[in-house]
């Protein structure tokens, strides 16, 4: 590897640290059951928070409620992992890097 292309990898890792620290601070909403239980993700896939609308909860229908939580919290996910791997790709382009897509 020459000092160019090593160079380039430097500056390449430092732009993916600097962008995965971004992604922390960005977040996605996903909601279910119109809007009865909402989750809130980052871009590095935390659970930032879930917002349960007081009508939902109904305590006959248990489980009713976890599957909305359970379907709004994947949903938030995925959202999360898709802007994570647009931003990236705004960095890689076309570059295939294990782990980052």
């Amino acid at each position: 590897m020459d000092l160019s292309t090593m160079k380039q990898a430097l500056e390449l890792r430092s732009k993916l640290e600097k962008a995965k620290k971004e992604l922390g601070k960005m977040s996605v909403e996903a909601d279910s059951g119109r809007g009865a239980v909402k989750v809130v993700a980052s871009g590095d896939q935390k659970i930032l928070s879930i917002k349960i609308a007081p009508e939902a909860v109904n305590p006959a229908k248990v489980g009713d409620l976890e599957k909305l939580v359970l379907k709004a919290t994947n949903e938030a996910l995925e959202k999360s992992l898709k802007m994570a791997a647009s931003e990236m790709k705004k960095l890689t382009g076309d570059l295939n890097i294990p782990g980052l897509s």
